[in-house]
């Protein structure tokens, strides 16, 4: 991941890198890979990660058909 300075000016640098890593979800990585999860727990995970998106992608569907009606 590279991110260009401009104008000395680091503190900007700095705060485009740390939404770039958190829009590809670097830190949630990082995170989850600080301790040993078990087969099991990535799992599990992994499931409940796919009704959250499933669950929000639903909720988005449903908005989307109440501003069709109006």
């Amino acid at each position: 991941m590279e991110v260009s300075v401009r104008d000395n000016n680091v503190d900007q640098a700095l705060k485009v890198l740390k939404k770039k890593m958190q829009r590809e979800g670097t830190f949630r990585e990082m995170k989850r890979r600080r301790h040993y999860e078990k087969p099991s727990e990535v799992r599990q995970r992994k499931k409940a990660e796919a009704i959250r998106r499933s669950r929000k992608l639903a909720r988005k569907l449903v908005q989307r058909e109440l501003e069709g009606k109006a």
